[in-house]
């Protein structure tokens, strides 16, 4: 949780340098309440929550909640891409989980913020407030993404209203996942939602100044052949030398993953379990760069589905992990 306190009285500062007290956050305020370890709201509260949308993934407001409501409004989009929001009053009584409960985590924020404040959290959402989970909880416990959200939407309206739903993961989440499926029901109509884990790094290595077109090309070909979604990827990982390899760079962007440089010196001690080239070997100092990069930032915990798949001038390795492994992460 990379989390933002936001407030706009000396109160409300104060219960928000409490809780840095006791959890990584950043306190912002306005210049008239400024103490030491807080930082300046500027240009108003729509402009500062517009700066850092992408900056924070928890957002909580010490405010009144009709100052946090018409401070997110215009950048509301949709329970996917939303940040988690809450409020909470300046006496620290209740906190809110105002947006994104399931999939931002606010729920569950609020659920840690109000042990750490005393605060009672506020939990509207309906499958929580009938003691039930939701299809959305369950992808973001296992680090999942949701195909579709109308569907988890649907399948959860049934597990609410207490419908049957029966819930079909692979015997061992750790090194399984299922191609097909068989359903046997009576039933007409059956909703249906999926999880993809996000459990797939791609390793990348290389020539030098090799068009992004053609790496984002040879990781898509390299999934499809594997039969793997897109939305499947946690991570890209690649040599330190690659660093600044601006089609790298572009790739991870295009797919929307963070970008894991691993340093030659952790290469060298595997790059003899994988195929090796000299040529790469004289050129960077090591002889193998997509695969073991891949393996070391899967901590060796899963398997790999393609070791090396070749080309022009490109090496796409794919390791999957253990889900056990994603649900740690959380």
């Amino acid at each position: 949780m990379k989390l933002a306190v936001v407030t706009v009285t000396e109160k409300g500062v104060r219960n928000g340098l409490k809780i840095k007290e006791k959890i990584d956050c950043d306190v912002f305020t306005i210049s008239k309440f400024m103490k030491d370890k807080t930082f300046l709201i500027e240009n108003g509260l729509t402009n500062f929550f517009e700066k850092n949308l992408l900056k924070y993934d928890t957002f909580l407001f010490i405010t009144a909640s009709g100052i946090a409501v018409r401070t997110i409004a215009p950048f509301i989009k949709s329970k996917d891409k939303d940040p988690a929001v809450l409020t909470m009053d300046e006496e620290g009584n209740f906190i809110i989980s105002l947006l994104s409960g399931h999939l931002g985590g606010a729920n569950e924020a609020a659920k840690i913020l109000g042990e750490i404040t005393g605060a009672v959290p506020v939990i509207s959402t309906a499958s929580d407030v009938s003691g039930k989970i939701a299809v959305d909880t369950i992808a973001v416990k296992i680090n999942g993404k949701l195909e579709s959200l109308e569907s988890a939407k649907k399948v959860t309206s049934l597990i609410v209203a207490g419908k049957e739903v029966c819930i079909k993961v692979p015997e061992n989440m750790e090194n399984e996942n299922p191609e097909g499926v068989i359903l046997i029901s009576n039933r007409k109509n059956i909703e249906i939602a999926k999880i993809i884990p996000q459990n797939i790094v791609v390793g990348i290595g290389c020539k030098k100044n090799k068009e992004a077109e053609k790496i984002i090309n040879a990781v898509k070909d390299s999934l499809e052949k594997l039969n793997l979604c897109e939305e499947s990827i946690r991570i890209f990982a690649t040599v330190d030398i690659k660093e600044n390899e601006a089609g790298i760079i572009s790739t991870a962007e295009y797919f929307g993953k963070e970008l894991k440089i691993i340093f030659r010196e952790e290469i060298k001690k595997i790059e003899n379990n994988f195929e090796t080239s000299q040529f790469v070997k004289k050129s960077i100092g090591v002889g193998a760069v997509s695969a073991p990069c891949a393996f070391i930032e899967g901590n060796g915990k899963g398997k790999f589905l393609a070791e090396k798949l070749k080309y022009e001038g490109i090496t796409i390795s794919i390791f999957e992990e253990e889900t056990k492994k994603n649900e740690q992460k959380r």
